[in-house]
């Protein structure tokens, strides 16, 4: 006699939400303004322009650049400002801030404008394991979202999850 395997974990009506699946596309690149800076220290205005006049933006082209200042220099607004001139025709475009900082954002404004309907009053399980860095930032985001939506939420894998939150049963 054959036995017959069941998946009940296809089963179970369990969503899964993979935030890998919304890793930003759009190739980056990171700019470091220390190397327009005096001694990587202090921003010349002459010197400044100067350098930014003379520097090769076209490496940038068609990508999200994050700007940063990697030493503890203090850069005025306008330096920032002025960079982004340079790059509004060349980049696709332009975050002030490192990569984690860009991945931070990326997925608030992700998360902010999820359709979270599909999910409300479902079991949801957000996917724990992932090849690329999402960041801590983007489960908080998500699990704050949905929260008071969702009959439960839960981390991890459907097999073996970690509940985060369930909503009490409604009596009748």
């Amino acid at each position: 006699m054959e036995e017959t395997l069941i998946n009940r974990v296809a089963n179970s009506g369990i969503i899964t939400i993979n935030l890998e699946e919304y890793y930003p596309t759009a190739e980056t690149k990171e700019l470091d303004i220390k190397q327009f800076l005096y001694l990587e220290l202090l921003l010349k205005e002459k010197e400044f322009r100067a350098a930014l006049k003379e520097y090769d933006w076209s490496q940038y082209s068609n990508s999200v650049v994050l700007c940063y200042c990697s030493t503890d220099a203090i850069v005025p607004v306008w330096a920032y400002m002025l960079i982004s001139a340079y790059l509004k025709d060349i980049a696709s475009d332009v975050y002030l801030g490192n990569s984690s900082e860009y991945l931070n954002y990326h997925y608030k404004n992700l998360i902010d404008t999820l359709d979270i309907i599909p999910y409300q009053d479902e079991r949801v399980v957000i996917k724990g394991c992932s090849k690329r860095p999402v960041p801590a930032a983007a489960y908080a985001y998500l699990t704050y979202r949905l929260k008071d939506h969702v009959q439960s939420l839960m981390y991890g894998e459907p097999c073996s999850t970690v509940p985060i939150a369930k909503r009490p049963r409604k009596l009748t």
